[in-house]
């Protein structure tokens, strides 16, 4: 009989952002024998595919913490976790007849360390960001640069440190981070996290040594170990739960001539305020593009209080060329369909994924968090993507996103072959003998002889 596989947890973040890629990679776990438990809170408990090795561990979902004083959400809900799944989690480690050897949490969850060096486990953290966004964190909250006038978003800050020298303004860096200082509550558990995450044993990118070898390389030379991990880009979740039905998109694009599509899409939350939405829907109207747009109602919205509403009259003037999707759409079918010819992103890192695996040319529009530094790799480094806005501080007059559209579908550009030719790229790394596929074993042995090395010491 082959020796059962290492037990190991899985510990993501609960945002969709962070917990979609973590579970498709636990579920490649589960295919090369590792014995996995999962831990969820009860809303997140539908993401799950079926499956009978794939064990779960539900923990509750937190309040607002009574001992929080902090309105931001995120650093909320970090407090919150930690508070309530600390003893519970140090309770099932400490009474479970086989424990596991490893944690693998996400990089928001940098208090898990402490929890792994109280049972005695390496913690291996998980970035759902690329690698470039994660060197820019650890030297940021590491080195504490200093920001002049942070009331004003243009002072530039530089990162000398890294490869490349990113330099970005201030708007583009941490908003914890620039509006905070050392003894506010909010900065100081930040920080805490990211150090935390730095001490950690190993790390693991959702990314491939085709796509940031430069920054890959220097995470390893800044931890000053080699227990790093590339295994992207995961591939993204099944289309077939989302509320419309797939398949009439798909029939107006197969209408469609190839690569002529602009898919418009800002992510899962983030929502337009009206001066974003009417400055992209009159420079579609001008431009002559047919378009999918993605327009969602949501909780998280960029530089002002009001949502976007389409303009009256909009859906009529470009009825024809248009497909409107009001809510969740099947982004990866679309991504992938031969019409579509570029993509109106936020530059999420999934997002970016996508985009990059289904070979299209990347409109870049960031709003905030990694988002900058994802949208830098797509147009500086990658040669795949065209500027189109940053926040509400760069918007283009429509005139000019309009020109932008045109020449993302008309084939002239040199960021059309780039596209297919990283496509190729990060298609090679997930294949059996890639880079990625080569690490995620990698990953697998370490942890088994993790298990190894301890039932020797018995």
């Amino acid at each position: 009989m082959p020796t059962p596989g290492a037990h190991i947890l899985v510990y993501p973040y609960p945002a969709s952002g962070h917990i979609i890629p973590l579970l498709d990679l636990t579920h490649r776990l589960l295919t090369r024998g590792l014995n996995v438990t999962v831990v969820l809170t009860p809303d997140l408990s539908s993401l799950l595919h079926p499956s009978s090795s794939l064990k779960t561990l539900v923990l509750p979902t937190p309040s607002r913490p009574a001992t929080s004083s902090s309105s931001n959400r995120l650093l909320n809900t970090i407090r919150g976790l930690r508070e309530l799944h600390y003893p519970a989690l140090l309770s099932w480690f400490n009474s479970h007849a086989s424990p596991p050897v490893s944690i693998l949490s996400d990089l928001l969850l940098g208090w898990t360390q402490e929890l792994a060096s109280e049972v005695g486990v390496p913690r291996v953290v998980f970035s759902s960001s690329a690698a470039l966004s994660l060197c820019i964190s650890y030297s940021l909250w590491t080195d504490l640069p200093k920001i002049e006038n942070p009331g004003k978003g243009n002072f530039q800050i530089s990162f000398p440190k890294i490869p490349n020298c990113p330099t970005y303004p201030s708007f583009q860096v941490s908003r914890i981070y620039r509006e905070g200082k050392e003894g506010n509550p909010d900065w100081d558990l930040f920080r805490s996290c990211m150090l935390e995450d730095k001490a950690s044993w190993g790390v693991m990118f959702n990314s491939a040594i085709e796509l940031e070898r430069d920054y890959i390389d220097h995470i390893k030379k800044d931890l000053g170990h080699g227990r790093v991990w590339a295994v992207g880009p995961l591939p993204p979740p099944d289309d077939d739960w989302v509320e419309m039905p797939t398949h009439e998109v798909l029939t107006w694009l197969d209408s469609r001539p190839d690569d002529s599509v602009v898919y418009i899409c800002f992510g899962s939350r983030q929502v337009l305020n009206s001066q974003q939405t009417a400055v992209l829907a009159a420079g579609l109207e001008k431009s002559m593009v047919h378009f999918i747009w993605v327009v969602r109602e949501g909780t998280e919205k960029n530089g002002g209080d009001d949502d976007g509403d389409l303009p009256d009259g909009f859906e009529e003037h470009v009825a024809g060329r248009s497909f409107i999707i009001k809510g969740w759409a099947p982004q990866v079918a679309i991504l992938e369909h031969r019409a579509t010819g570029a993509f109106l992103t936020h530059c999420g890192w999934n997002s970016t994924l996508e985009g990059v695996s289904a070979g299209v040319v990347m409109l870049t529009w960031p709003m905030s968090a990694d988002q900058f530094t994802n949208a830098q790799l797509l147009v500086d480094e990658w040669g795949v993507g065209i500027r189109v806005g940053e926040n509400v501080e760069n918007i283009l007059e429509p005139t000019n996103l309009a020109q932008l559209f045109d020449e993302s579908v008309d084939g002239t550009g040199p960021q059309r072959l780039k596209a297919r030719q990283l496509r190729e790229a990060a298609i090679k790394a997930v294949n059996i003998g890639g880079s990625s596929d080569k690490d995620l074993d990698g990953f697998v042995n370490t942890i088994n002889e993790l298990k190894r090395n301890l039932e020797a010491a018995l």
